[in-house]
């Protein structure tokens, strides 16, 4: 991925960014060309991993050679040229697009295994549930049910070898100009409100 250096992140950044992620893009090289797989993960911040799983039908866990990448995604959202106060200036700017994302290289890792799944399913399930006011929990359904369920999907865990992270925030722009897209955004969409607040004190105008 191209970074410059004033859309780089910081290692406390990439870190926060994969504890927040909800699902991402897992492309693997198989001896069939490239294939993706769109999964929820989990981030291991102390194992230096991602975990996730795919149903045992899915071909992906048995193809997977290789590094594999996956894509983490912020925030993303359209900047239009007319929150620049520049425009007014002198004109001389284009549309962009801001963002949030980090591209993870690593193996996969294959587990097959009940318990390992029972241990993961059981975090996800509470990481998605915990919003709401009566979250559903694994033992709500009947043992055996719950016993096939597992044994139906396959566990992948992405073993990270190297992480390039981007947080594209109009950091190229003037102090003004950022402030404009920041408060345009910040009156927009919930998305376009989520990319508002993580733009909040990052004005770093190129010297």
């Amino acid at each position: 991925m191209y970074v410059p250096a004033h859309f780089a992140m910081s290692p406390a950044e990439v870190s926060d960014l994969l504890s927040a992620i909800i699902a991402v893009d897992l492309i693997s090289t198989t001896p069939d060309g490239l294939t993706a797989t769109f999964l929820p993960m989990l981030y291991d911040r102390q194992a230096g991993t991602l975990q996730g799983h795919v149903a045992r039908n899915n071909p992906h866990w048995r193809d997977a050679t290789g590094t594999s990448l996956v894509i983490a995604h912020g925030p993303d959202a359209y900047v239009s040229p007319s929150w620049y106060p520049a425009k007014a200036e002198h004109g001389r700017v284009v549309p962009t697009w801001n963002y949030v994302t980090a591209h993870v290289y690593g193996q996969l890792v294959v587990h097959d295994d009940v318990e390992w799944l029972r241990s993961l399913v059981g975090r996800l399930t509470a990481r998605h549930e915990e919003p709401r006011t009566e979250p559903w929990a694994m033992s709500d359904g009947p043992a055996d049910y719950m016993e096939g369920q597992l044994r139906a999907i396959v566990g992948l865990e992405l073993v990270i070898e190297r992480i390039e992270a981007k947080s594209k925030l109009s950091q190229n722009r003037s102090v003004a100009d950022q402030e404009g897209v920041r408060a345009a955004l910040a009156a927009g969409t919930p998305p376009e409100q989520a990319l508002a607040e993580r733009m909040t004190g990052v004005y770093r105008y190129p010297s």
